[in-house]
């Protein structure tokens, strides 16, 4: 029976840009995504390119030649509307980060991450919304009203935690890697749930008390995600220990795994909840239970599954950001007003600049008062690199600004249009200038001593992640999420042990034996 393509690519709101059919459009979108994972391997070892600036000038490349052949109408081979990204591309990036996170570094310096990831998100949300709300009614940026201002301060208060993680190397930098890639998925959540609450709130009538009561509401909001993703974390580890599918086929196990992850984020959508935030912690429940009950073979296929759907949703992301810079119906509006485009971007960039300043280095100072060792103390050059390396802007600043100034990816009002090209030029000149100059920051500041192998050979496919049975210490966190010097991780160990583990499973409960693969599981 036949069926119409088009018609299902418009109910997902991905169409053609030009005269193609849908499916020339993905055939050569995904000859594109190729060129770049080609292009980004034969790059791997460069000290100044990243795969996202690739897959960026890939698109901007690619947006000029669709330019030039459609005469100047269109630059993209797909539209899509901003659902696509949240529904689609977000939620497998940020569950791999959660899945893939060494528990013990991020637990270990979990103050610092949530005071920059949520305290520092609000200070500089704060300071961006002033700043356009003082600097913007100078200019003739067009009609804007009190809540336009407040969503740009959470639209550019939402670091891009991807680009970043591919300029620092774990094993080079373990505590700025830490640091910045958890202030980065923390930041998303708190950004995306400041968006959100801003959309619903009466701001024509701003008292203590409703400010009392946004407060409150963003509190529910990060509280009950964060246990929801917890809870279908705990589930999923429940219902592969106890029915045990291994036995009879691993790709029911990875299946149920996955599907069970984006069950959590699609509940929490549904909740009103922040997705971002639930993923991300069913993912580090997940990989400290879930991961562990299921066979050898699933743990590798499931660890590098997840890893490649995260790899190709970065690329496809960036790859699309390179190509909507020269969205020409975009530009003609904003093109009204030149210099108002260009001086709204510098200020813009200009906030985000001080915005990012104002709660690191204050906010490393208070951090560096609860820690003990001189060792484990922020020192002031590595504050500099966590300032520079967090500037960066990406997919998620992007999918709220089109959220908030366009409908499904198109606008025709002079004001929206700027603040699009605005957001578009933030985004490529903090991502370029920033993802090339920040491994050379890095080693004039730090001097890092390199390892035998970086933090994307550990991802490599070619690197098993079992070794003899066992996890390769280079990829797993073998510890625990604290300290063992700390009582509070002796009284979590003992409660995990004695609670969690005989409930949940998880490393350490039964022994695992090698030679007796099909038994040895929880």
């Amino acid at each position: 029976m036949a069926f119409n393509l088009s018609h299902i690519h418009e109910k997902l709101g991905v169409t053609s840009s030009h005269d193609g059919t849908p499916v020339n459009s993905i055939t050569l979108f995904v000859l594109l995504l190729c060129a770049c994972v080609v292009i980004g391997h034969l790059l791997e070892k460069s000290r100044w390119m990243t795969e996202s600036v690739v897959a960026l000038i890939i698109g901007l490349f690619t947006g000029i030649i669709i330019l030039l052949s459609t005469e100047g109408q269109s630059s993209h081979i797909l539209l899509f509307n901003e659902e696509l990204f949240f529904i689609y591309l977000l939620p497998p990036i940020i569950f791999n980060a959660g899945f893939q996170v060494k528990k013990k570094q991020f637990f270990r310096n979990f103050m610092p991450i949530i005071l920059y990831g949520v305290l520092g998100s609000i200070i500089s949300f704060l300071i961006v919304s002033l700043g356009t709300l003082q600097f913007f009614q100078t200019l003739d940026v067009g009609l804007l009203d009190l809540g336009d201002y407040f969503a740009l301060g959470a639209v550019f208060s939402a670091t891009d935690s991807v680009c970043t993680l591919q300029v620092l190397n774990q094993e080079e930098t373990p505590l700025l890697y830490s640091l910045v890639f958890g202030e980065g998925v923390v930041n998303d959540a708190t950004s995306v749930v400041l968006f959100n609450a801003i959309q619903r709130f009466d701001l024509s009538h701003i008292t203590s008390v409703n400010i009392m009561q946004f407060l409150g509401n963003f509190l529910y909001l990060f509280l009950t995600s964060t246990l929801l993703g917890v809870a279908v974390g705990l589930l999923s580890a429940y219902i592969i220990k106890k029915l045990y599918f291994g036995r009879h086929s691993t790709d029911r196990e990875i299946a149920l795994m996955i599907l069970m992850a984006y069950f959590s984020y699609m509940v929490s959508e549904l909740l009103h909840l922040s997705g971002i935030l639930t993923v991300f912690f069913c993912g580090i429940v997940m990989s400290h239970y879930t991961w562990h009950n299921v066979t050898e073979n699933s743990r590798i296929t499931s660890r590098h599954a997840f890893a490649t759907f995260s790899f190709m949703a970065e690329i496809f992301i960036f790859l699309y950001v390179g190509m909507d810079a020269l969205d020409i119906e975009k530009w003609k509006f904003a093109s009204n007003s030149p210099w108002t485009f260009v001086a709204a971007s510098a200020i813009l960039l200009g906030l985000v600049l001080l915005g990012r300043a104002a709660f690191v280095f204050p906010l490393s100072f208070v951090a560096n008062l609860t820690r003990k060792s001189k060792s484990e103390k922020i020192g002031f050059k590595q504050q500099v690199v966590i300032w520079w390396a967090g500037l960066m802007r990406g997919a998620v600043s992007f999918a709220l600004a089109y959220n908030k100034f366009t409908s499904s990816g198109h606008t025709q009002l002079q004001g929206n249009a700027i603040m699009i090209t605005s957001t578009i030029t933030v985004v490529l000149l903090t991502n370029v200038v920033g993802g090339l100059l920040t491994k050379p920051l890095i080693r004039s500041l730090l001097n890092p001593h390199p390892h035998s192998y970086s933090i994307h050979s550990e991802k490599s496919l070619s690197l098993p992640l079992l070794l003899n049975g066992q996890e390769s210490v280079a990829n797993m966190d073998t510890g625990n999420p604290l300290d063992s010097n700390h009582t509070v991780h002796y009284y979590w160990r003992m409660f995990d042990d004695k609670f969690m583990r005989p409930v949940f499973g998880g490393r350490g409960f039964v022994p695992f034996t090698p030679s007796q693969t099909d038994r040895a599981l929880y």
